[in-house]
């Protein structure tokens, strides 16, 4: 088969490199998957760059069909269109710090860029029957992340107002999710033809923080002074004293990104004083993922899908996602 692996010892896209192995047989309770697509979160950026202490297959997020299993499996047979777990020891409750430790992707856990993966059959799920393998490769960060700090940790009501910072993955999901719950929608962006098509996705409110970096203010002008009920914190240590700013008094924030840095001096009073629930969002759990996929075959919800490369096009589909010039989930097909 052929696999990607970032290089032990190689920083940035360098280290991505392409080569072939041997498929493997599962084991008594694992299932080999014949991969037919993968998708790019902004975590693979950051784990190519970073660089890795052993070879490594990256991508957290992958689908495909089972092909073979193991003798002791009784969840899944051979056909079934699965994708993956992010956390495959997170099955069910709270994080813990083993669950924690195996995240497909990252050290020391290989990741799903490979036209076979073998692996537990519980870190594999059955995927919403209406959807594509390239539109299923995209849900399990993007798309369950933005379930977590909605519908779980977020506890967005119909009638509430979020605040979605960008149109990324997460960000669309967060939209698609919010518009079913019946919540209403304001959405930043710096591109005002992505605001456009946000617009057409059904945001109820459109803000340019580019043109008006004091957003903030514009979320509480819009809210009766209010401020939102819940916002998705994508931006991390540029954007989060904005957001304290724009959440009402017991709001709740859900961060989950970190788009503009690691670095932020962050005043604790407003958080003390307006009594907020800052959580932080690391994806979710198996039982989470099979919710966020029940929600969205009975919503009909498809992933908004940028652009799909081809294997071969590695490097070109991670150059896309660092220019931030994407609208949705990039995806790469493995046939």
């Amino acid at each position: 088969m052929k696999e990607y692996i970032l290089k032990a010892g190689v920083k940035g896209l360098e280290a991505l490199q392409l080569q072939e192995s041997e498929s493997g047989d599962p084991g008594p309770f694992e299932v080999r998957v014949r991969m037919r697509a993968a998708s790019l979160n902004y975590r693979d950026l950051i784990v190519a760059d970073m660089g890795v202490s052993r070879d490594l297959i990256p991508l957290s997020d992958g689908a495909g069909e089972v092909e073979a299993i193991g003798k002791e499996v009784t969840g899944l047979k051979k056909g079934d269109r699965v994708s993956g777990l992010f956390f495959p020891l997170w099955q069910s409750g709270d994080i813990n710090a083993r669950k924690f430790a195996v995240a497909r992707g990252g050290e020391p856990t290989d990741g799903m860029f490979a036209q076979f993966v073998c692996g537990p059959a519980d870190s594999f799920v059955k995927m919403p029957e209406h959807l594509s393998f390239e539109e299923a490769a995209t849900l399990p960060c993007a798309g369950l992340t933005a379930w977590n700090a909605l519908a779980v940790h977020g506890r967005l009501l119909a009638g509430q107002t979020l605040v979605i910072q960008g149109t990324g993955g997460v960000a669309l999901f967060a939209l698609q999710l919010a518009k079913a719950m019946g919540a209403r929608a304001i959405l930043l962006s710096s591109s005002d033809s992505k605001l456009a098509r946000a617009e057409e996705m059904g945001a109820d409110e459109l803000i340019n923080y580019k043109s008006y970096p004091d957003w903030e203010q514009l979320v509480l002008e819009k809210t009766s002074r209010r401020g939102a009920d819940l916002i998705l914190e994508l931006g991390g240590g540029g954007t989060l004293a904005r957001s304290i700013e724009a959440v009402k008094v017991k709001g709740r924030i859900s961060l989950v990104g970190v788009l503009t840095g690691f670095d932020a001096k962050i005043n604790p009073l407003p958080i003390m004083r307006k009594s907020l629930s800052v959580n932080g969002i690391y994806v979710g759990s198996r039982t989470m993922q099979e919710q966020f996929q029940s929600a969205l075959a009975v919503n009909r919800i498809h992933p908004v899908i940028d652009r799909v490369f081809e294997m071969q096009q590695a490097r070109e589909a991670y150059e896309y996602l660092r220019s931030g010039r994407h609208f949705g989930k990039i995806v790469i097909r493995l046939d």
